[in-house]
């Protein structure tokens, strides 16, 4: 038995391979592999789960992803990021050709759900309490809409009294509207946002007491949510 092969026998008279414990070899991630990679994946990826997949650093994936970013431009799919996940979606401008292709009517939402969205996007996170201090209604039924729609998601709890959920946006709302951050959403008007930034309004709940009441003079309406760069129509 040579000094090798006695090297790599277990007790018990067990061989293992020679490379077993040895690192794998780096891994060269290409702009064409990321690219592969994030089409064929059915969800979000995270970075750091790609940097695990690929064998490479946090700063190769981040590369990559510009290198990717860049050469999608004016092409139609685009690279969505959100926080710490990347994904490939189609291009908006191509949106009217693919929902004629897959036969989906647009998703209609009521003013009572843009608003909330609204507020939703640019306030995030933001607590349902909140939401109905801005609105001056219930708005219970309108943020599971929007939660069962996968335009709201939620992201935590607060640490308030009762530590309420904490609702932002996710890659829907992205993907719906059009944008691949949330760097892309329009400026407010000033009176909008200033209403957006109050804390503490106190305003009173629809005449009739039920949930997602039209909003009184004041209050942010469809109006302002469409100001704010959202729209009725979305794919």
């Amino acid at each position: 038995m040579t000094d090798e092969s006695r090297g790599l026998e277990e007790p018990g008279g067990l061989e293992k391979p020679a490379d077993l414990d040895e690192p794998a070899e780096p891994a060269e991630l290409t702009e064409a592999a990321l690219e592969a990679l994030l089409f064929v994946a059915e969800r979000p990826l995270a970075r750091r789960e790609i940097a695990t997949l690929a064998g490479v650093d946090r700063a190769t994936v981040d590369a990559r992803l510009g290198d990717l970013e860049v050469s999608l431009i004016g092409r139609g799919i685009r690279l969505v990021l959100s926080n710490d996940r990347v994904e490939l979606v189609t291009a908006p401008e191509t949106g009217a050709l693919i929902a004629r292709y897959v036969g989906a009517d647009a998703v209609r939402l009521s003013p009572a759900s843009l608003e909330t969205l609204a507020i939703v996007a640019y306030r995030q996170p933001v607590t349902k309490g909140a939401i109905e201090r801005i609105r001056g209604v219930d708005s219970d039924y309108t943020i599971r809409s929007l939660l069962h729609r996968r335009l709201v998601v939620e992201l935590g709890r607060s640490e308030a009294p009762g530590r309420p959920y904490l609702y932002g946006t996710g890659f829907e709302f992205l993907e719906r509207f059009g944008l691949t951050s949330l760097e892309d959403l329009p400026l407010l008007d000033v009176d909008v946002a200033g209403r957006l930034a109050q804390e503490d309004v106190v305003a009173e709940p629809g005449a009739d007491g039920g949930a997602d009441a039209e909003p009184a003079d004041g209050e942010i309406g469809a109006d302002d949510a469409t100001t704010a760069g959202s729209t009725a129509d979305v794919s």
